[in-house]
């Protein structure tokens, strides 16, 4: 399926953000968000994934 991660076109074979997240190589430390709704990192689980989907994943940063 095509989704759009942080806004790059990407395929991807996985069915749940929790399973986007591992494939992309994110940790848990991130906050999700799939078509502009905030998504808990409780819910990536059981948040299925459709092409054409808009995910943002955002992960904090040190510095100042």
């Amino acid at each position: 399926m095509n989704i759009l991660l942080n806004g790059e076109g990407r395929k991807t074979h996985a069915a749940t953000l929790a399973e986007l997240l591992a494939e992309q190589g994110f940790g848990p430390k991130v906050a999700t968000a799939r078509n502009g709704d905030f998504v808990p990192a409780g819910l990536r689980t059981a948040t299925a994934l459709a092409d054409g989907d808009r995910i943002e994943v955002v992960a904090p940063m040190q510095g100042g």
